[in-house]
């Protein structure tokens, strides 16, 4: 039986470093950090250890969607939206899929639309339960951006809401691409969404300590991901997307083809809710079965993004699960972190390190790890640091490890023509 193969046809990025793909890449080239002092949280109220985080500046959702459903949805759908609009876009498909049934959505959040509930609760206790939006708790669940994706396009196939922390978008990414082999949908709309810049969720973290606390008055040094003096990823929020569609439907239309997905695969610690297992057993599991899946040798794999999360614990250990894939030719593969210029946007996170590698892919060039000053001992592969570096890429791996100890990991190649048997 053959298995048709997934292809990357459309790319969408809204993030802090820009609302667009073409900004997003521009400011990587350029080892720009979009980290910067918080606006959506009143710093004053509260004694905040950690008061910088990476926004979505000026971002206007009219530009999107009429007003009426703007102030209605949460910022998580609106930045779904604005992600999904620009893939489809780049795809070059048209507004209403041409065939509604054959397309479909797999998008996902961590945490969801919770502004939206968080702001209705404190209209209920300051001005009453008729106050509340009726809309409030529909649009504040995180099946939200699929929904608003999913009507805005007409993909009445395929669809589904992953919630998986910090891997979710890289699993969107995996699901759909198998949802397409399987001829179950002939085009997808995958991908991630974040939005959760907001007082509990600083405090949250800040009381987890795992937020960097030294860095306020410089916040772009602050995400230093495998740097010795790392304290804590950097909260930040944004959306990506991706087209995705079977080969012979992209060649059928004429499409341009980005990349392939090649393999995918998720794993568990089984370990604890926040701590990471020290062996590295799951990440290891995870890259490894996604590279068994992709049938790819461990000396085809050009470059590694990283999940690379700059906090104490997570950079040796997905450190220690790279060099347990690939031995001593981890030392050969460049591995870099997009987090260090754009921050953790949780959810989103897969989809826009997927989006980066894919970039890699096209442009033969990757994204630096910055703020790389002092070497760990327990981190020691090569992080491409604080630069851009030409460099050719066939095929990449992009790791995502999260909260639960829920791994993901994708093996994403350039196209080359043909079916897969």
């Amino acid at each position: 039986m053959k298995k048709t193969k997934a292809v990357i046809t459309g790319l969408g990025a809204i993030t802090p470093l820009g609302k667009s793909v073409a900004e997003y890449w521009a400011g990587l080239m350029a080892g720009r950090s979009g980290i910067r002092r918080i606006t959506q949280v009143d710093l004053d109220k509260y004694d905040y250890p950690c008061m910088i985080a990476g926004e979505v500046l000026e971002f206007n959702p009219e530009d999107y969607i009429v007003h009426k459903e703007a102030r209605r949805l949460a910022r998580s759908s609106l930045l779904a939206l604005a992600a999904a609009q620009e893939a489809v876009g780049d795809a070059r498909l048209p507004g209403t899929m041409p065939d509604p049934e054959r397309a479909g959505v797999v998008f996902g959040t961590a945490i969801g639309g919770i502004d939206r509930i968080v702001d209705e609760i404190e209209v209920m206790k300051t001005r009453g339960f008729n106050r509340v939006d009726p809309f409030s708790t529909a649009t504040g669940l995180p099946n939200a951006p699929s929904f608003v994706i999913a009507r805005e396009f007409q993909c009445l196939g395929v669809t589904s809401t992953i919630s998986t922390a910090c891997a979710t978008s890289t699993q969107t990414i995996g699901e759909a691409a198998i949802q397409i082999e399987r001829g179950l949908a002939d085009v997808i709309i995958a991908g991630g969404t974040e939005a959760a810049i907001r007082d509990f969720a600083l405090a949250g973290f800040s009381q987890m300590r795992a937020l960097p606390t030294s860095f306020n008055d410089c916040p772009e040094k602050a995400s230093r991901p495998f740097d010795a003096n790392r304290e804590g990823f950097i909260l930040s929020e944004g959306a990506g997307a991706v087209v995705l569609e079977s080969e012979d439907h992209a060649l059928a239309r004429g499409a341009r083809i980005y990349a392939e997905v090649r393999g995918y695969a998720t794993s568990a610690d089984g370990f604890h809710f926040a701590a990471l297992d020290p062996e590295a057993a799951g990440a290891t599991r995870a890259m490894r079965w996604a590279l068994q899946a992709a049938g790819v040798g461990l000396d085809e794999v050009d470059y590694i993004n990283a999940h690379g999360s700059s906090t104490p614990a997570n950079d040796p250990t997905e450190t220690k699960a790279i060099k347990a894939v690939f031995g001593e030719q981890a030392y050969n593969i460049p591995v870099s972190s997009t987090k260090s210029m754009i921050g953790h946007p949780l959810g989103a996170a897969g989809v826009l390190e997927a989006i980066s590698g894919i970039l890699a892919i096209r442009h033969n060039c990757l994204p630096p790890t910055i703020n790389y000053e002092t070497p760990d001992p327990e981190c020691d592969l090569d992080y491409v640091p604080n630069t851009a570096r030409e460099h050719d890429v066939r095929t990449f791996l992009s790791n995502s490890f999260g909260l639960g100890g829920q791994n993901a990991c994708l093996v994403v190649s350039e196209y080359i023509p043909g079916q897969l048997e």
